[in-house]
């Protein structure tokens, strides 16, 4: 009569991956879910339909000018005032100085044209407007 151990009895060695890999699943469906909304801008506006090309990829500073008056510089909304003291210093670390007017199309062309004035005073070599693609 011969008592035996057998492994069987022993001690859990293995490491249960189930739940580490649920962990992991739930934090890509956030990810997922989350993420359209950091890039949205701060500012909704509606830009105007044109036939454009696509535009380049540069260092870009964004001027945009929302329907009710409200303006933002790079998705920080701000006044009209703020947006002139800080494009100076932004066009001046830029290498590019290519500045970007999103307009609502619903925006007066004087309030537009005052946006195309203050970035040409800061020193902006390119200034362009932003629209959304006609579709043919």
């Amino acid at each position: 009569m011969a008592i035996s151990t057998s492994s069987e009895e022993g001690e859990i060695t293995d490491i249960n991956v189930t739940p580490l890999v649920d962990v992991c699943l739930v934090l890509v469906i956030i990810f997922m879910v989350t993420a359209p909304l950091m890039v949205q801008p701060i500012l909704k506006v509606t830009l105007p339909k044109a036939t454009t090309l696509e535009g380049e990829e540069k260092e870009n500073i964004t001027i945009t000018l929302g329907e009710k008056g409200e303006w933002a510089l790079n998705e920080e909304v701000t006044t009209k005032e703020r947006v002139a003291e800080k494009l100076l210093s932004k066009i001046k670390k830029s290498k590019d100085r290519f500045v970007i007017i999103r307009a609502d199309q619903n925006v007066l062309y004087g309030v537009i044209e005052e946006a195309m004035s203050m970035a040409k005073k800061a020193g902006a070599k390119k200034i362009t407007l932003a629209t959304e693609q006609k579709r043919r």
